[in-house]
């Protein structure tokens, strides 16, 4: 890739994206661990459960206020890389990251100071309150930002406004409920959970294996093997819808995910193995599943799923008619007025205007879409096609990281079950050493949802060379160098202090005053 302004803008986004991520799934999933422990503690008044959730609650705070830090970046990142993007869609795309700063983020920063410093205020209904509030507040702040994303990826409730040279929204129930968003959100917080769930079971089995904290160990990872097993399913099931919904919106990333170079015939195999080759247009030494691709795309034995070469000449036809609808825009913009456009040109911008994002892929060839040459329109249709085996290879690993999580849970779930947690070293070390594993499944998830959508920032309306702000590539790749030492400093200053923090162990936490029995109370005085 050149080291131009748009690829040293998009490596810029990557790197804090990737960063910013790797805090979120634990934030989204901790949060609903530590309201699950405190309500516990709230029912049965054991004083375990509070220090349980003092404890995880510890390693919470540490990871959220990395987050925050994180996140705040790139939504600055918008403005000043991006400016053409925010511009021609900030109509739409700034309002549910507006609500999400204020409904979302407002409450859980709020309610998080209640968490850490109301235990002794506020009485256990009210603590447990602010707990939930919090878990509410992180999960909220993930569907509004994915409600966001998902419209990137599946453009609904909006039209392009020639008078304004914007997108602007046309139906906000529409982005608000679009398909694409709402399984986008369901699955990442799945997978954050997941990913808490992991990290809670991985820390308590090296407190079993260090034989230390074996109540707290073993209470925990007992709620984690629970919890994390249905989250693990639910990854797979709300994959699959995902899975489904690429087939109806994003059809190049399907094929390419799948390394499906031709279309064929009806239900499509899986290829569970092979060697995508970009240059050659083939997969080499595949390994077919028949029907399996089918089912999971289109739910059905009878549907198509089209291949790559199939979508590159559908990109054609739609880059020509881009180019009529780009022609009509130009008539519309030198008009004195709208009532001086000609019926003809409206009803050309009218009937092509949904393809004229084709048209800008031009843009990287030629000033003037309307002259660019049959070579020109065959490159730009090509270049809808993402990197295949970066997809390819991502998916897989991030599936079979799925399906270990699911055994890794189910084990465990039934050693707690029988009350067998501490019998197996070997089970207990692979739990250790599988910590990391969540953030590379939900690392490379990631990548499979964005890198997957290039060359288009938002899905068939605005290719990414065109969103980017006039900056000169040597001031990007100063931020970049420095953005990479700050966070560089940050991870380790992060990661030093939740080894310290897992170390160190649980504060004795003496049961409060108001928890005592009334016999106990006598005798103390």
């Amino acid at each position: 890739m050149e080291l131009d302004i748009v690829a040293l803008s998009r490596l810029q986004f990557a790197i804090t994206a990737l960063y910013h991520f790797l805090f979120v799934p634990l934030t989204l999933g901790l949060s609903i661990l530590l309201a699950i422990m405190e309500t516990v503690y709230v029912m049965t008044g054991r004083i375990i459960w509070r220090q349980m959730t003092k404890f995880w609650g510890t390693l919470f705070g540490i990871n959220f206020v990395l987050g925050v830090a994180t996140g705040i970046v790139m939504e600055f990142q918008f403005g000043m890389n991006w400016s053409y993007y925010s511009h021609y869609v900030g109509d739409i795309f700034g309002a549910p990251l507006a609500i999400e700063g204020l409904m979302a983020f407002f409450l859980e920063a709020t309610f998080v100071g209640l968490f850490f410093f109301g235990w002794d205020k506020l009485s256990k209904i009210g603590h447990l309150a602010a707990t939930w509030a919090v878990a509410l507040g992180s999960n909220l702040s993930a569907l509004w930002i994915l409600i966001a994303n998902g419209w990137m990826q599946n453009p609904v409730g909006s039209a392009f406004n020639p008078q304004t040279m914007r997108m602007e929204v046309t139906d906000f129930f529409a982005v608000l409920f679009n398909p694409v968003a709402q399984a986008k959100f369901v699955h990442t917080v799945s997978a954050g959970y997941v990913t808490a769930s992991v990290f809670v079971l991985g820390v308590s089995a090296w407190y079993l294996l260090k034989g230390r904290h074996l109540d707290l160990a073993k209470r925990s990872m007992t709620i984690a093997a629970s919890f994390g097993l249905a989250a693990a399913l639910s990854v797979v099931v709300l994959g699959d819808e995902s899975g489904y919904l690429s087939t109806e919106h994003q059809k190049m990333k399907l094929a390419a995910i799948e390394g499906m170079w031709k279309t064929e015939p009806a239900p499509a195999a899986f290829t569970a193995f092979g060697f995508p080759d970009q240059q050659a247009r083939t997969t080499h030494y595949a390994v077919h599943i028949p029907w399996v691709m089918g089912l999971i795309g289109t739910r059905s034995l009878t549907t198509e799923i089209p291949g790559i070469e199939e979508l590159v000449e559908r990109a054609k036809t739609r880059i020509r008619n881009g180019i009529a609808a780009y022609d009509a825009l130009q008539k519309i913009r030198t008009a004195q007025s709208m009532a001086t456009v000609s019926a003809v040109t409206r009803t050309a911008f009218e009937t092509n205007g949904n393809d004229l994002g084709y048209a800008l892929l031009l843009k990287r060839y030629v000033d003037d879409p309307r002259q660019a040459s049959e070579a020109q329109i065959s490159q730009a249709a090509w270049d809808t096609v993402p990197n295949v085996p970066t997809l390819f290879w991502t998916f897989r690993i991030m599936v079979g990281l799925g399906f270990f999580f699911i055994l890794l849970m189910t084990t465990f779930f039934y050693l707690a079950s029988r009350h067998r947690l501490d019998r197996y070293p070997l089970l207990l070390r692979i739990a250790v050493l599988s910590i990391p594993l969540p953030w590379v499944a939900a690392e490379f998830g990631w990548i499979v949802a964005e890198f997957g959508r290039q060359p288009w920032i938002i899905e068939g309306v605005l290719p990414t060379a065109a969103a980017v702000s006039n900056l000169g590539a040597m001031t990007v790749l100063l931020t970049i160098i420095g953005f990479s030492l700050i966070y560089t400093v940050l991870f380790i200053v992060e990661m030093s202090l939740m080894v310290r923090a897992v170390r160190h162990g649980p504060d004795p936490d003496p049961e409060p005053e108001a928890a005592l029995a009334p016999s106990v109370l006598v005798a103390a005085e």
